[in-house]
């Protein structure tokens, strides 16, 4: 064999090996798919809890967003309405609006003639369940929001276990990728309960702070109404 074929054939073993090791290397490569799917069945409720996460952050947001178009217009109109003495005309507006503030004035409305602290006591009681209207749901968002990380830890724990329960039952040495990719798989889900925890969490204290806004929103017409129903007197 000449030196040149000698050469050429050392080329091509070594491109193969080149290639082997790259698609070695390739094979090795973990997307984001391989972790979602290698937590294993303790990744099942965490995706749940997500899904019920956003649902209940997007319901949230719109029903707020609805809830605080309130017109500043109409306010005005049922203050120079109550003035002039057009009470009917002042519900009609108030009811042409589906927002908390629009059914506390409507409420309001509806007891005039009536002793002053009765009609408080009756926009008090609106406010109560539209109180309640705004704050559904936050509860379970707050339950995901501490839920989510320990149910990740509780996979951890069991994906170790049954990593080491492998490892027991592996004759003679015992090989560092069986434990490893053990491991790895069962931090997985840790991680994942880490990510649905601080979503839920951080949207639990937007929808909190964007409640407290309509609140007092909510208290700032409430007094403004019963203070014109004074002066009216």
């Amino acid at each position: 064999m000449t030196l040149l074929q000698t050469l050429s054939t050392s080329d091509g073993h070594q491109a193969v090996d080149s290639l082997a090791l790259m698609e070695g290397t390739g094979s090795n490569d973990i997307g984001l798919l391989d972790l979602m799917i290698k937590g294993g069945y303790m990744m099942i409720p965490l995706y749940l809890l997500f899904i019920l996460a956003i649902f209940i952050f997007v319901e949230r947001i719109i029903t707020l967003k609805k809830a605080s178009k309130t017109p500043k217009g109409m306010i005005d109109q049922v203050k120079m309405m109550v003035h002039s003495g057009n009470i009917e005309q002042a519900k009609m507006v108030c009811q042409g609006e589906e927002t908390p503030v629009a059914h506390m004035i409507s409420k309001g409305l509806e007891r005039i003639g009536s002793p002053l602290k009765n009609i408080e006591v009756a926009i008090e009681n609106v406010g109560k369940i539209e109180i309640y209207k705004l704050e559904k749901n936050l509860g379970l968002l707050a339950t995901v929001s501490g839920a989510a990380p320990m149910i990740g830890f509780l996979g951890t724990v069991a994906g170790m276990i049954r990593a080491f329960i492998g490892v027991a039952q592996e004759e003679g040495m015992v090989s560092p990728k069986l434990l490893s990719t053990g491991i790895y798989e069962a931090m997985i889900t840790t991680a994942t309960g880490l990510v649905v925890g601080i979503v839920a969490y951080l949207g639990y204290n937007y929808l909190v702070t964007r409640v407290s806004k309509l609140i007092h929103n909510m208290e700032y017409t409430t007094i403004e109404f019963i203070d014109l129903l004074q002066d009216k007197k």
